[in-house]
């Protein structure tokens, strides 16, 4: 977990005496030797949705950072006081205008999602979903989030042009799970980014 260090270097100051001599320990927790405030970044929780409808995948084109113009699935980040089933239905409905009436769990892997120069680790946990092809014509893009939806054949998803190596991975037990081989060369674009 090398990225971690990098958020250490990111702070600075102690947010709650302005003290220079914050220091980060395990990469994970700062703590002021002057005040004793002390600050946990841990793991951030965040959840997917592959939609599938007829035969294709949905998949959006991120129109904000990071990894804008990359794609995506509908999801994003749990809410304080949400359940990870909760918060993936509000972010579809959010970003498709679209909630499915059914939807089951996948799997979770580990993610780090860079924003501004912050390195967040992520769990990143992933659903999916059937949509019938009227459901999917009538799809919405929040333009706010998105800038296209997208559908690809299960057996050729773009694996270049994923957002994430979590998404990336998600995609892979997905596919093998309907008896699709995995082309050779989506293993050479998985990383954590």
């Amino acid at each position: 977990m090398a990225f971690m260090g990098e958020a250490a270097e990111a702070f600075k100051f102690c947010p709650a005496c302005a003290s220079p001599r914050l220091r980060s320990e395990r990469g994970r927790m700062w703590v002021c030797p002057d005040c004793g405030f002390e600050y946990f970044h841990n793991v951030a929780t965040a959840a997917g949705i592959i939609i599938e409808s007829s035969g294709s995948i949905v998949l959006l084109r991120r129109a904000k950072e990071p990894r804008r113009g990359m794609l995506g699935l509908p999801g994003g980040f749990i809410e304080p006081g949400e359940g990870a089933e909760e918060g993936v239905l509000r972010e579809c409905g959010e970003e498709l205008g679209w909630v499915p009436p059914r939807m089951e769990f996948l799997a979770s892997y580990p993610n780090v999602y860079r924003y501004r120069g912050i390195p967040y680790a992520t769990c990143d946990l992933y659903f999916c979903a059937g949509a019938t092809a009227l459901d999917s014509e009538n799809f919405r893009a929040d333009p706010s989030e998105v800038t296209e939806i997208c559908r690809f054949p299960v057996d050729a998803i773009p694996w270049e042009d994923l957002a994430f190596g979590s998404l990336r991975r998600a995609l892979m037990k997905y596919s093998l799970a309907k008896g699709i081989e995995i082309p050779a060369d989506a293993l050479e674009h998985e990383s954590l980014e």
